[in-house]
């Protein structure tokens, strides 16, 4: 083989490994667009592409050839993409949330951990005629929370890019969850679809919604705000600056649907 031939080659890896590890190269391969965006594949046959594994309670749904979360009232469900990790890159998530309440998350930098942890369930929450948690049920999720079953591995071993239109800055659509504040998203019709666009750079973390920066976070940052919550993510665990990525269902009637996953290596 030629000097020329294997820097051609060697120039073509470095490219399409920019975001990932050897994991799942050849379904990588072919799917990658001209301007480097690769989709991510939601769908496959008319069934959640096998390559997303639920964790937790409820599932998604295919629904019109893209995904919508189905919860579950005894607690939420996180589905993680395992056939690879992402690094230094970025990644467009394109959804839509039926109402201002409608609580998801794209989570990011996930540890290795999530994996042998998909089998697991936190205790099953009870909820009152209202649909609200009784003190029991507030009590089992917590306890999932503490023992960091399944989805609640991800909380605290993870970073969620929060989509609830109706939360706080520190809780509201485009917020690194109780982390890193989030200024207010372009207004757009519900019946349209959004684009969330998160690139990771190190310990980097910024987030666009619609074409506005919203948020902007670096984890070496010593003035994040203290863990406030059980449901809030722990501050002790590092997390990698090459993890897996997971879409969450949270709370019954929290109903978002996601079209498009992509991911592109940074310019």
């Amino acid at each position: 083989m030629g000097m020329i031939s294997r820097l051609a080659i060697a120039i073509l890896l470095t490219f399409t490994g920019a975001c990932a590890n050897n994991r799942g190269d050849a379904r990588k391969a072919d799917v990658t667009s001209s301007n480097g965006w690769r989709s991510i594949p939601l769908v496959k046959g008319g069934q959640i592409d096998p390559a997303w594994k639920h964790t937790g309670w409820g599932t998604f749904v295919v629904e019109d050839g893209v995904l919508r979360t189905e919860c579950d009232e005894r607690g939420l469900g996180l589905l993680v993409y395992t056939n690879e990790k992402l690094g230094d890159c970025q990644v467009r998530v394109v959804y839509r949330a039926k109402e201002a309440r409608s609580n998801s998350g794209v989570y990011i930098r996930i540890d290795d951990g999530i994996l042998k942890r998909l089998d697991e369930k936190a205790p099953a929450a009870k909820r009152d005629a209202s649909g609200s948690l009784t003190p029991e049920g507030a009590k089992a999720m917590e306890e999932g929370s503490d023992k960091e079953l399944g989805p609640w591995y991800a909380v605290h071993h993870g970073y969620e890019v929060q989509i609830a239109d109706g939360g706080d800055e520190f809780h509201r659509t485009g917020a690194i969850y109780s982390y890193a504040r989030a200024e207010a998203a372009p207004q757009k019709p519900r019946d349209q679809w959004r684009e969330m666009l998160i690139t990771l750079k190190g310990t980097h973390v910024s987030v666009d919604l619609d074409g506005k920066r919203v948020t902007e976070f670096d984890s070496t940052d010593t003035n994040v705000p203290p863990r406030k919550a059980w449901h809030e993510p722990r501050r002790e665990p590092t997390r990698p600056t090459r993890g897996y990525i997971g879409l969450q269902n949270h709370d019954p009637g929290d109903v978002v649907w996601f079209k498009e996953v992509s991911v592109r290596p940074l310019k």
